[in-house]
């Protein structure tokens, strides 16, 4: 499966934002999907991640409450609804794809998107 992010950009803190990720092919909703995200210099880390279903969802700490993962198998898509936004949420954000639910590891994700670039204003 190939992956697509969009929907990246700069915001002030407190605002909102929609991540959205377009997959191609045929196998979309026989992968868990995941967004993790790297802030400059630092390694990449797990944001969220929502079962091949749609029925599971799991979320970092750090964004509990404030992030929600959705994804529509009907448009082979994935978002990540991003509300209260922080500077500390500033990164590049990733989908990706896994062919088992509920890993957090970026070694268990095999499929991944080009990433978009989410900048957070004080």
């Amino acid at each position: 499966v190939q992956l697509q992010a969009s929907g990246g950009g700069l915001v002030q803190a407190g605002d909102s934002l929609r991540l959205s990720c377009q997959a191609s092919g045929r196998t979309f909703s026989s992968y868990t999907m995941a967004w993790f995200r790297q802030p400059s210099g630092k390694e990449r880390e797990f944001v969220a991640g929502i079962s091949q279903g749609g029925r599971m969802t799991g979320y970092a700490d750090s964004v509990k409450g404030r992030i929600t993962i959705s994804r529509d198998n009907t448009k082979n898509a994935v978002y990540l609804q991003m509300n209260s936004l922080k500077p500390e949420d500033t990164a590049v954000y990733y989908c990706a794809a896994a062919p088992l639910y509920g890993s957090r590891l970026v070694k268990d994700y095999n499929h991944w998107g080009q990433g978009t670039l989410v900048t957070v204003s004080s």
